[in-house]
């Protein structure tokens, strides 16, 4: 706030009237923040390809610099300098504002969240539906890219892609009505403070059911049924090379983290944490903390969770998240009305009970509802045995 001010007294001794100082002040804070999440990225790449490498039984990147840390920084030259392939019969469109598209929307978020008490882009009163609006415009660039390609792969992946995203879009957004219901507010920053005590714990369903559907959103494992080598070959990028395929690239890494970024302002207290009110820096390591432990958790579920079929990841939205979301939300409606002249303290052990009650009846149908795979053994255990009068192994001379 204070280099706002600075910047923005300056522009005013050169002569600059308000309207257009205000529009440049905008453009040099997204400027600055889309470099800064850009440049987070390489740092983002090499942890997640270290953690997943530990994961599985196996280095990662250790060769280029100490610790492999400048392996990301290999790559981003070599894509830069990769040759750009534009395969004949493209729709060029569709085919170059694709990747474009997908990156500004990843970056756009950033737009509406709070880092510190004075330190955000636009308090918009309607930043929940904003929210939505730009997962959909990553879904349009995710059809662009398919449709633009002029590829079966492409196209069936885009498809799949989007279905996919529209489908988990669908619970997320039930989830955030809960949380308006809660804070009164569709504004980030008005959710933050209204989280005296975090959404998590009132809501653990919720912040379940949430992290779940961001995660299959993104489109990482065990989601990540538009990348399937074995039937769709790369995905719906797998006509872009060089720089186009990095912007892909990037914006998948980066979305991980937003997503935690998002998931920690919506249930975790955003920059809330000791001192952070009066001491504004404070309030953006805590909310780099928080996001990190949630990104942290995603990439430990993509490096151990083996992909789900198509059938199965839909079946996980329609008939589990998507009801048990709307439940969650009539939950909260009724019991924010029945309990609403008691206390703060009653209410939020309402609505923990309740949360707690709605998880273990779904667990309990889960499990009821388990398909049990039964074993049929074909043929027999028995193998051939080396001993002496096998015929493999006889000595034809006697010896």
């Amino acid at each position: 706030m204070t280099i706002s001010k600075w910047l923005g007294g300056l522009l005013s001794n050169w002569g600059v009237n308000d309207s257009w100082s205000t529009f440049i002040l905008y453009l040099i804070g997204s400027a600055v923040l889309g470099t800064v999440a850009l440049l987070f990225t390489l740092l983002f790449i090499w942890a997640e390809r270290k953690i997943i490498g530990r994961l599985q039984d196996r280095y990662g990147p250790n060769r280029v610099g100490p610790w492999g840390i400048f392996q990301s920084v290999a790559d981003m030259v070599k894509i830069f300098i990769k040759e750009h392939i534009i395969p004949s019969g493209v729709d060029p469109g569709p085919y170059h504002l694709a990747p474009i598209i997908v990156v500004a929307s990843v970056l756009m978020v950033l737009a509406i969240v709070p880092l510190s008490t004075t330190l955000l882009g636009s308090d918009l009163n309607v930043a929940v539906l904003f929210l939505l609006a730009v997962g959909g415009l990553g879904e349009v660039g995710i059809i662009m890219a398919g449709w633009g390609s002029n590829n079966k792969y492409a196209l069936l992946s885009a498809f799949r892609a989007s279905a996919q995203m529209i489908s988990y879009e669908i619970p997320m957004a039930i989830v955030l009505l809960t949380i308006v219901i809660l804070s009164g507010s569709m504004s980030m920053n008005d959710i933050v403070l209204a989280q005296d005590i975090p959404f998590i714990i009132l809501l653990p369903l919720g912040a379940l059911i949430f992290f779940i559907a961001s995660i299959a959103e993104n489109g990482r494992a065990p989601f990540d049924l538009a990348e399937a080598e074995s039937e769709l070959v790369a995905g719906f990028n797998i006509e872009y090379s060089g720089l186009k395929f990095g912007m892909f690239y990037v914006a998948d890494f980066l979305r991980a983290f937003i997503s935690a970024v998002i998931f920690s302002t919506l249930f975790l207290g955003g920059w809330r944490g000791p001192g952070a009110e009066s001491i504004p820096a404070l309030g953006i390591v805590y909310l780099i903390i928080k996001s990190l432990l949630v990104w942290f958790l995603g990439v430990w579920i993509r490096g151990s969770l083996p992909r789900y079929r198509i059938d199965q990841m839909m079946k996980i939205n329609w008939k589990f998240l998507t009801p048990l979301a709307i439940l969650l939300l009539v939950v909260v409606m009724l019991a924010g009305k029945l309990v609403e002249s008691a206390g703060s303290t009653i209410q939020a052990f309402t609505l923990i009970g309740l949360n707690l009650i709605l998880l273990a009846i779904s667990m309990w149908i889960l499990r009821k509802n388990e398909t049990r795979v039964e074993i049929i053994e074909v043929g027999s255990r028995d193998r051939p045995v080396a001993r002496p009068d096998n015929i493999l192994t006889k000595n034809p001379r006697g010896g």
